[in-house]
C-alpha cells in the first residue's frame, strides 16, 4: 500500500522496550522515595561486628580474585570441578579449615565448617553457587555468589573460639536448570541448620525480590504412524496432540493470575512430513509466586494434556519434574532487615518488592531451602536495572569493578547478618516466629504428590 513502510521480514522484529522502560522508571521513582530499612534488633556485640567488618575489608583482594577465577573458567551444572576446587582451596588457604569436595554425594558440592554447636549453640549456613550457563558463561553472576560466600566465611573464621555458634559453608552445584540444593537437602545438608543465607547479583538492591516456584512437565504423546498421503485415516497424529495442547495452554493464559508463567517448547515432532508422527513431546516450565497456585497450575496443565490426547485419539504420559521442582522463595523479614542495615553502611539502600518490579521474576532452588529453615536471598546491585540476568551483557557486569564491589559488599552483609543470628537470641526467636508464621517447614518431596 502506498505510503506504508514494511520491515525486512528476513530478520526478527526488535522487541519494543516501552513496558520495560516504564517499569524501570516507576522503580526509580519509588526507590528515591523509599526510606532506609531499619531493624528493631541489636544484633552482634559491637566489638565482634567491627572485627568481622574489618576482616571482610582486608579480604577484598582474595574475594575479587576468587570471583574472577570462577568467572574465567565457566562450568555448567554438575561439571563445576575447577570452580568447586577453587572454592575449597580458597577456604583452606584463608582459614586453615579443611573443605570437603564431593559433599552429600554430589561430585562438585563443597562443605566446610567453623565454630561449634556445643551446648545448643545455633548453626547458620552460608551458601555459594558457581555453575554457569551454556554459551553465556556467568550471565547470572554465580562467580560473585561463590566469592561472597567464601569471603563471609573467612571473615567469621577470624573470630576463632569467640564465634558464638557454628557456621557452615555450602558450595551448591547445579542451580541453573537443575536443583542442586534440593538434592543436597534430601541427603541431609540442612539437618541441624537453624538459618541459611546467600546473596544474588541483580540490577537492584532488594531484600525480598520474588523468586518464584518452578515445575517441569513433559507431555509425551503416543499416536499411530501411517503414510500421510496414502493412508492418513489409519493414523493418529501425535503432533496434532502437541499442537492442540500448546494452543490450549496459550488460551489458558487469559485466565491465569498475573503471578503465573507458563512457557514451553516442542522437543519431538516427527521425522518427516510424509509420515504421520507416532510420537511427539512438549516440555513446559510452570512458574508461580505461591506454592499453592503452582499446585493448581499443575492440575490445569494435566487436564489440558489429557484433553488433547482424547481429542486426537492419542495416548499421553505425563513426566513431572525430571529435575526436582523448586518452590517460591520465602524471605525471613527479621534477618532480611539486618542485611539491609549492614548494606546501608556500604552505601547501598536495600529496597523491597514494593519498589522493585515483581514482574522481573525468575526461579531458584534456594526456595526449597527457605521452606525448610529460615532464610534470606537478597539481591545486590551489580548492573544497571535494564540489564537482564542470563545475558552476555550481565556477564560483562559480573566481571566488572561493579561486580567486584558487589562481591565484597555481599560478603560483608552475609558475614554480619550471620554473626547477628548467632549472637542475638531475640533475633533468632523472631526469625523462627516469622518462619512459622509463613507456614513452617514444608515436605518438599511430597508437596506435589
Amino acid at each position: 500500500m502506498a505510503g506504508m513502510v514494511f520491515r525486512d521480514l528476513g530478520h526478527p522484529e526488535t522487541p519494543d522496550r516501552a513496558y520495560a522502560d516504564a517499569l524501570q522508571a516507576r522503580a526509580e521513582r519509588l526507590a528515591d522515595a523509599a526510606a532506609f530499612i531499619t531493624s528493631s534488633f541489636t544484633g552482634a556485640p559491637a566489638e565482634l561486628a567491627a572485627e568481622v567488618a574489618a576482616a571482610v575489608d582486608s579480604l577484598e583482594p582474595e574475594i575479587t580474585a576468587l570471583s574472577h577465577r570462577i568467572f574465567e573458567t565457566p562450568e555448567v551444572a554438575f561439571h563445576e570441578q575447577r570452580s568447586a576446587g577453587a572454592v575449597a582451596a580458597a577456604v583452606e588457604r584463608l582459614t586453615g579449615v579443611q573443605a570437603t569436595v564431593g559433599a552429600y554425594g554430589l561430585e562438585t558440592a563443597v562443605e566446610a565448617s567453623i565454630g561449634s554447636s556445643h551446648g545448643g549453640a545455633p548453626t547458620v549456613a552460608i551458601l555459594g553457587e558457581y555453575d554457569a550457563l551454556p554459551g553465556i558463561g556467568h550471565g547470572c553472576g554465580h562467580n560473585i555468589i561463590a566469592a561472597s560466600a567464601v569471603g563471609a566465611f573467612a571473615a567469621l573464621a577470624r573470630l576463632g573460639d569467640r564465634l558464638p555458634g557454628r557456621v557452615v559453608l555450602l558450595g551448591t552445584p547445579a542451580e541453573e536448570g537443575s536443583s542442586g540444593k534440593e538434592l543436597m537437602a534430601r541427603r541431609g545438608a540442612f539437618d541441624g541448620i537453624d538459618a541459611a543465607l546467600m546473596a544474588h547479583g541483580f540490577g537492584y538492591d532488594a531484600i525480598d525480590h520474588p523468586f518464584i516456584g518452578r515445575r517441569i512437565l513433559r507431555m509425551e504423546f503416543e499416536g499411530v504412524a501411517a503414510h500421510a498421503s496414502a493412508s492418513p485415516f489409519l493414523g493418529r497424529n501425535a503432533l496434532d496432540a502437541v499442537t492442540l495442547a500448546y494452543q490450549a495452554v496459550g488460551l489458558l493464559r487469559q485466565h491465569l493470575p498475573p503471578t503465573d508463567r507458563v512457557h514451553g517448547i516442542v522437543k519431538e515432532g516427527g521425522e518427516r512430513p510424509s509420515v504421520i508422527p507416532r510420537r511427539a513431546v512438549l516440555e513446559f516450565y510452570l512458574r508461580s509466586h505461591r506454592a499453592d497456585t503452582l499446585k493448581e497450575l499443575s492440575r490445569r496443565l494435566a487436564d489440558i494434556a489429557h484433553g488433547a490426547a482424547l481429542a486426537t485419539g492419542t495416548g499421553v504420559t505425563l513426566v513431572w519434574d525430571p529435575l526436582p521442582a523448586t518452590l517460591p522463595t520465602r524471605f525471613n523479614r527479621p534477618l532480611s532487615e539486618r542485611w539491609a542495615v549492614h548494606q546501608a553502611t556500604r552505601g547501598r539502600k536495600a529496597l523491597t518488592s514494593a519498589e522493585v518490579p515483581s514482574e522481573l521474576a525468575a526461579s531458584t532452588d534456594f526456595g526449597n531451602v527457605s521452606v525448610r529453615v529460615p532464610g534470606i536471598h537478597p539481591v545486590i546491585k551489580v548492573s544497571p536495572p535494564g540489564i537482564a540476568l542470563h545475558t552476555a551483557e550481565f556477564a560483562g557486569w559480573a566481571s566488572s569493578e561493579a561486580g567486584d564491589r558487589a562481591a565484597v559488599d555481599a560478603a560483608f552483609g552475609l558475614a554480619l547478618t550471620a554473626l547477628d543470628f548467632l549472637a542475638d537470641g531475640e533475633l533468632r526467636a523472631a526469625a523462627r516466629e516469622d518462619f512459622e508464621g509463613a507456614g513452617g517447614a514444608l515436605n518438599v518431596e511430597e508437596y506435589f504428590a
